[in-house]
């Protein structure tokens, strides 16, 4: 089977170290660049977890950039500390990087990708803010037509986490979900109905320890941290782990049900700036470009991610 390539735009961020180590580890994902954008922590901060997480994963010629550092209008981006801690991946000891970044910006690496592979190749996962994406996309159009698919983490049909409506990827930088949702691609929003529900259970983590890698340490090591600060800041009994759900899509869309349906961003509400707006008044909406997914298989989810981290195998940080 012809592996999906994929460029993993993140914020590490807990959930994003793991959406990297399931990209890495899958048999069916090529992860060809991971490029980072501020939201978790700054972006010096959720670059130099992006880069600990590959030494952790030994990901050896992976391309790695920064990415933007704020939004595309608004003047300072809205961090995450007490969810994701000062480091923005606070919890287990994060190993001293081996990747030296790529010279270009992230924003300039997903163009050069995109345009560099053939058309409708590369999929674009972010699971941070879409500054990165709506750049790309501003910067060079012709990459909307050659892109296969956007699957992001972010939003909400019914819910929200940073505000009572509004999910945190999408609150930082409303613009720029706004220009992302509304290009011409094929997009698939992974949003809070889903991943509320992808928890990592006792029953996980005990999936998880029983391999006695590093690399699965430092994973029950990343849910221990997250799961105490959800506990604290939004009483969950366990954590979800949001973004590594977008990167299972792309490895197996059965595990979702999804809708499609037109997805709008509020962009000047007082109380629901960031909104995802989905227009479930229709049954289906034959030429709409963008669905979004209500349901997750736990068990199937949980046993990719435990399969990855095994293929990765121990790897001595």
């Amino acid at each position: 089977m012809e592996k999906r390539k994929i460029i993993l735009d993140c914020d590490p961020g807990h959930d994003d170290a793991i959406a990297m180590l399931l990209a890495w580890g899958s048999p069916v994902i090529d992860l060809v660049a991971v490029t980072t954008v501020a939201g978790n922590q700054t972006i010096e901060k959720v670059t130099r977890n992006a880069l600990a997480v590959a030494r952790v994963g030994n990901m050896q010629g992976l391309t790695i950039a920064k990415g933007s550092r704020r939004p595309i209008i608004r003047p300072e981006t809205e961090n995450a500390p007490s969810i994701h801690g000062d480091s923005g991946m606070d919890g287990p000891r994060s190993p001293k990087p081996m990747h030296t970044l790529d010279p270009r910006s992230g924003v300039q690496v997903i163009i050069d990708t995109i345009m560099q592979n053939p058309p409708k190749t590369i999929t674009l996962v972010p699971t941070g803010a879409l500054t990165n994406i709506a750049l790309a996309a501003r910067v060079e159009p012709r990459i909307v037509e050659r892109v296969k698919e956007v699957v992001l983490m972010g939003g909400g049909a019914h819910v929200g986490n940073w505000s009572a409506c509004a999910e945190f990827n999408i609150k930082i930088d409303p613009e720029a979900a706004y220009c992302v949702f509304h290009e011409k691609w094929p997009v698939t929003m992974i949003g809070l109905d889903v991943t509320h529900k992808a928890l990592a259970t006792p029953a996980v983590m005990a999936d998880i320890a029983a391999l006695g890698t590093k690399p699965a340490k430092f994973v029950c090591d990343l849910i221990d941290f997250f799961g105490k600060m959800y506990r604290k800041e939004q009483g969950f009994d366990a954590p979800p782990v949001h973004d590594a759900c977008a990167v299972a899509y792309v490895i197996d869309p059965t595990l979702f049900t999804t809708r499609r349906c037109p997805i709008e961003v509020e962009l000047t509400g007082t109380a629901t700036l960031g909104m995802t707006v989905c227009d479930f008044r229709k049954l289906d909406y034959p030429d709409c470009s963008t669905q979004v997914a209500l349901d997750i298989d736990h068990g199937r989810f949980w046993a990719l991610i435990t399969d990855a981290l095994k293929r990765i195998g121990q790897v001595e940080f």
